[in-house]
């Protein structure tokens, strides 16, 4: 039997975005519901995170979420499993109060797995284990302790991993726990990466961008074989021009490319400044969310103290709105106290 993985999706991301959840429908309509139809499947694992927000969900996004998602899979009679991440539980300690089990309650189809368990699928066996927290902890060990299955899914944060490019955790559960499994597959990072029985499978679309660059998309899984297949999502949110006049003509670069998308121009020498000047104009003609010009050919002039203080607090602070990170009030809190402590070292 072949089901299809698909996790951290993230349902209400960027605060309801309208810009993300078109990208986001366009990677459904185009790429995960064609190929669900031509394969016929009729399971869907869902390794956590389905929506964004732990505290709260807007009506919208939720409204957005049924149509463009579980309506589909209802209306198809594909059968789901949903195990709860940490940002569908409303609490830390406990998985209790999630949004699975609050939102989703007329779905017949949907199977919330909010406790470790063993549970066959396709006639294979696979130990799920949800988000670990203090509440169930003991009992999560217990499961893995006493298991018969040989394959592993859950919500992991295991230490050692890439989270996302070029950022390692170093803290989380030890990898060891999970040594009896033949494979082990989760949710939690969005970046993919396999080490050993690990897969980190990574999430189905580019959200920030720190995900620039990174290919993204869900995996079909064979339980007879556990072979698993990546399907690649071929659209983009974010996108980069190095401009340098003097070695790519302006006028060839394809601005449409760009279109429905997050742009950064990186102008590294410029000569001819008409035709930068066009290039912009059709960047902003061909329709993109936002255009971000990072100018490398000026010196930065600091003649105060006060401005610089003043522009690296806004640059730490957009940094932080771009980045996946949960409470970011806290973190800029955090990070604007160092800052201004670090400015009374000599």
């Amino acid at each position: 039997m072949k089901v299809v993985i698909i996790t951290d999706q993230h349902f209400g991301m960027r605060k309801g975005s309208q810009d993300f959840h078109d990208y986001m429908r366009k990677f459904y309509e185009e790429v995960f519901f064609p190929f669900l139809d031509k394969n016929k499947i009729n399971t869907v694992l869902d390794l956590g995170d389905t929506f964004d927000n732990r505290k709260a969900i807007d009506f919208w996004s939720l409204d957005w979420a049924k149509k463009n998602y579980y309506d589909l899979l209802s209306d198809r009679g594909i059968k789901v499993y949903t195990v709860v991440g940490n940002h569908t539980a409303y609490y830390k300690n406990t998985l209790g109060i999630n949004a699975i089990n609050l939102l989703l309650q007329e779905y017949e189809n949907v199977h919330l797995i909010e406790k470790p368990e063993t549970l066959n699928i396709g006639g294979l066996d696979i130990c799920f284990i949800p988000w670990i927290c203090v509440e169930n902890e003991t009992e999560t060990y217990d499961v893995i302790s006493n298991t018969k299955a040989n394959i592993c899914m859950g919500h992991l944060e295991l230490s050692g991993f890439e989270a996302h490019q070029g950022y390692y955790m170093d803290h989380g559960m030890n990898r060891e726990v999970f040594s009896k499994f033949k494979k082990v597959f989760t949710g939690h990072f969005h970046h993919r990466s396999h080490s050993e029985n690990i897969y980190y499978l990574g999430n189905p679309y580019q959200m920030y961008w720190n995900d620039y660059g990174d290919v993204r998309g869900f995996h079909l899984f064979d339980t007879e074989t556990t072979k698993l297949k990546f399907i690649k999502n071929p659209y983009n949110m974010f996108a980069k021009i190095y401009y340098d006049d003097t070695i790519v003509d302006p006028d060839t670069i394809d601005e449409t490319e760009c279109n429905n998308k997050f742009v950064k121009l990186i102008v590294e020498k410029r000569t001819n400044y008409y035709a930068y000047d066009n290039l912009v104009e059709r960047l902003y003609q061909t329709g993109v969310h936002d255009l971000k010009i990072i100018d490398n050919t000026q010196e930065e002039i600091n003649p105060t103290g006060d401005i610089e203080v003043e522009g690296t607090l806004s640059f730490l602070e957009n940094y932080i709105e771009e980045i996946d990170y949960e409470d970011k009030d806290t973190l800029k809190s955090i990070i604007g106290s160092i800052y201004s402590e670090s400015l009374q070292l000599e």
